[in-house]
């Protein structure tokens, strides 16, 4: 009787501010549009998971961190982004199990992407400013301990930054809960500096001292390219080729980012949601724009993919297949 009362009294609060919108054909193409956006992303990033994963011509130490950004956006395409399409235009809350996972999760996988970008910017100042050392301190070792810091690190600062929410959360409670995460202006000043600003910045100068050291390397090959060799010009191109194909990479992040972190440094409060879903699957976006970034600038990613799709990755020796052309 007791449980009977407390299923009646179970009712979720009446709120007319929130209304679903109806089945219309706009919410039906936008809903179908951003279904396509998930699958798009998951389909991609898994390619790139699996071509770095099983060539083992492919598993150098930039690529290690690429197959960690890769994760990251596999993870948006598969978690993130459903629950944010069922929630789109309507009042139905998530259950008690999405209501812990999504936030949060959202959360550690963009600490993630930052950190590996930040990872990236540090591996192309390495490799154009120190070619010569670069070998030895950039090896696979140290990039799967950097990638793997950078993972722990993202989920211990996430759990202490959502710390309020995840507790106002009782999952042996059988009654409806709202799902929202409210940030103030400190705390979303805070993670702010920490996870958008400060990491741009870093990548930011980077960069700059990358493309002032590329200058005068090409003013000086083109002085003496009488005198220099073809195979050292062969490489610095390369290298070159991979610094603007990430650079682009990190532009876009950058790009997409902003508007969600501009409230932040506004004076407002943060609420994901619907009240910033536009600004919310930009950030999203992301995660499918850099699989494409990788399929226009990366032969390797074109003749892996070839490979793939062809089921030639069953073949025996396929591992030790010659993927890149130095």
């Amino acid at each position: 009787m007791e449980s009977v009362e407390a299923a009646d009294l179970c009712i979720p609060p009446l709120n007319t501010s929130c209304r679903s919108m109806p089945v219309t054909p706009k919410v039906m193409f936008i809903k179908t549009l951003l279904s396509c956006i998930a699958l798009l992303t998951v389909t991609l990033n898994l390619l790139v998971i699996i071509s770095i994963s099983h060539f083992r011509q492919l598993q150098t130490p930039t690529n290690l961190i690429l197959l960690s950004l890769a994760v990251s956006d596999l993870l948006v395409g598969l978690a993130v982004m459903p629950p944010s399409i069922a929630m789109l235009q309507s009042c139905r809350s998530l259950g008690k199990i999405s209501c812990v996972l999504l936030y949060p999760l959202g959360f550690i996988l963009t600490s993630a992407s930052v950190g590996n970008m930040v990872l990236i910017s540090m591996d192309r100042y390495v490799a154009i400013c120190y070619p010569l050392r670069y070998s030895s301190m950039v090896t696979p070792s140290r990039a799967q301990i950097c990638v793997s810091l950078c993972w722990i690190f993202s989920v211990i600062y996430n759990v202490i930054i959502l710390k309020d929410y995840l507790s106002q959360i009782d999952l042996s409670y059988s009654c409806y809960q709202e799902c929202k995460v409210i940030i103030n202006y400190i705390s979303g000043t805070v993670d702010s500096l920490l996870t958008f600003f400060g990491p741009v910045a870093v990548i930011i100068i980077l960069y700059m001292r990358v493309f002032m050291v590329a200058v005068s390397q090409a003013r000086v090959m083109r002085s003496q390219i009488s005198t220099v060799k073809t195979n050292t010009v062969t490489v610095k191109k390369s290298e070159m080729r991979a610094a603007r194909t990430l650079g682009i990479i990190l532009l876009v992040f950058i790009l997409c980012l902003c508007p969600y972190y501009i409230p932040s440094i506004t004076g407002q409060d943060t609420t994901p949601g619907k009240d910033s879903s536009a600004q919310l699957w930009l950030f999203y976006c992301n995660s499918s724009f850099n699989p494409l970034i990788y399929a226009f600038f990366y032969p390797w990613f074109r003749k892996a993919v070839k490979l793939i799709v062809s089921l030639q990755i069953l073949q025996p020796g396929s591992r030790e297949a010659k993927i890149m052309l130095r």
